[in-house]
Parts: structure tokens; sequence; C-alpha cells
């Protein structure tokens, strides 16, 4: 076996636990939402919340990694629930912008606390510590990623 394959397969490894991780804890997301709101969904609203509102669909479903039609339906489930709205973008006038109402922020920080309560019966201190450590690596990690896609 080559450095290549050793390090090949370190990479592989390293990802796909974040991928067992990633699995595991949308699940617990997803018991936690009310029939018709996926993960995907929230993700949106969670996208919104931490960069902050009046983003183009377009720009949030290159976030989100998904096609224009797909964002398309994921915001009309987002709107109808009252979650989101999408507004007309003064500078562009073709252009759409999306901005969490006052009911999509309390709705994600409900489901915050929900998964949280779930994910607090099962993470104890030792967890938390790793979690701690892990974090910042794991934000710079995310940041390279996103940088060279």
């Amino acid at each position: 076996m080559t450095q290549h394959d050793d390090t090949s397969s370190e990479v592989f490894g390293f990802f796909t636990e974040i991928g067992i991780i990633n699995q595991l804890s949308t699940a617990m997301l997803a018991k936690s939402l009310p029939d018709g709101v996926h993960p995907s969904h929230f993700s949106i609203l969670n996208h919104l919340a931490r960069l902050g509102d009046g983003r183009p669909p377009v720009r949030i479903a290159s976030a989100m990694q998904v096609t224009k039609n797909t964002m398309t339906h994921s915001l009309k489930v987002l709107e109808d629930r009252g979650f989101i709205e999408v507004r007309p973008d003064p500078n562009d006038g073709r252009g759409k912008l999306v901005f969490l109402t006052s009911h999509g922020r309390s709705f994600r920080e409900q489901a915050i606390a929900e998964v949280g309560a779930m994910f607090g019966r099962i993470i104890g201190p030792e967890q938390l510590v790793q979690m701690r450590q892990a974090q910042p690596d794991l934000a710079l990690l995310r940041k390279h990623l996103d940088d060279n896609r």
C-alpha cells in the first residue's frame, strides 16, 4: 500500500464518520419536526438565521447544493407554513429575496430546543468535551471545503 492509498483511506474514513453522524443527527431532527417539514426545509431556515435574511433563492440553492426547482418547491412549503416571505428584489425587477418571518424564527428556535432535548438524553459530559474540542477544526474544514467546491 502506498502513502497515497493510506491518505485516501484515512480521508474516506474521516468523511464516512461525518456522514454517519449526519445521518443519525438528521434522523433525530426529523423526529422533532411536524409532518410535511423535512430536515432540508429546516436547513433553509437555519441558513437564513445564521447568515441573514434577504438572500436570493438561487444563492440559497447553491448553498444547499440543490437545483433551482428543488429550492422553489422547498421555499413554497416554507412560505405556505408562514415561516418565510419571498419578496421582490428592489434592485432587480425579476429577482426575489427570501426573509424569515417571526413565526419562522420561533419555529427554528423551538425545533432546536426539541432536538437539543433529544440529544441531551444521550450526550453526556464526555461527549460535550469531544464536541467542543472538534467544533473549531470542523468549522475550518467546512470553510475550506466550501471555498474549494
